[in-house]
């Protein structure tokens, strides 16, 4: 989850949104703040006082040059840091956003913090999630992770680190690694079930941003594109 919502995160500035290249542009022209895109009741928000995922309460920005992150600007420094809901109760409810691109889309400035969090009401750990699964696949992590079309947030990658068969509530084997195909914003609308929020680690992006607490989440008909030998 941190892998792939780490991503969506870095992807989800309002100018590129507002310019219609993302996967939150509105047709027609705007974004798409406001929307619904879950059923679940999906919050994803950045806190700088969240307890052990604290952060700078203010934006700090070396260079306004980063691809990851054309949301920031040199010019954003100082900028006040707080909780920010990017999405709320399911529906999207901010972009980070400049100053700049606050002046240009009409919306609040809301810079980059520093750490993520998932939170979707669940109350059950992993563990109790895989006790209550017919038939299904546990992931422990991806990487690799590779933007195939910005429009819908499509990415590839491979799993890692374990992928496990799960049967009448126990798991019964490891099977092989996969290549994916998945967009996390559709993701986020399919998912029938979210666990309990806990601090993780991002396989891919850890380095870069390690302050993030993600629940597990079941999602029906995660799109595995091919058996990827060898990883």
């Amino acid at each position: 989850m941190a892998d792939l919502l780490i991503y969506l995160y870095w992807s989800s500035d309002a100018r590129r949104a507002a310019d219609g290249r993302t996967v939150f542009s509105a047709p027609g022209g705007g974004t798409r703040v406001g929307e619904r895109l879950s059923q679940l009741p999906h919050t994803l928000y950045s806190d700088p006082a969240a307890p052990g995922l604290e952060c700078a309460p203010f934006a700090v920005v070396h260079s306004s040059t980063d691809p990851w992150t054309p949301a920031v600007s040199v010019f954003d420094n100082g900028l006040p840091r707080s909780r920010t809901e990017w999405i709320s109760g399911g529906v999207l409810n901010r972009l980070p956003t400049s100053r700049h691109t606050a002046e240009v889309t009409g919306l609040p400035p809301s810079p980059l913090t520093d750490n993520l969090v998932l939170d979707s009401g669940g109350t059950r750990s992993l563990e109790e999630m895989v006790a209550a699964t017919g038939r299904g696949l546990l992931l422990t992590s991806t990487w690799y992770i590779r933007e195939v079309d910005p429009k819908n947030l499509l990415l590839t990658g491979l799993t890692r680190d374990g992928v496990y068969l799960v049967e009448n509530g126990e798991i019964t084997g490891a099977v092989n690694n996969f290549r994916f195909n998945e967009s996390p914003v559709g993701m986020l609308s399919r998912a029938t079930e979210a666990g309990r929020t806990e601090r993780c680690y991002s396989r891919e992006w850890g380095d870069y941003f390690p302050r993030v607490a993600m629940p597990p989440l079941r999602v029906p008909d995660f799109h595995m594109s091919s058996v990827a030998p060898g990883v």
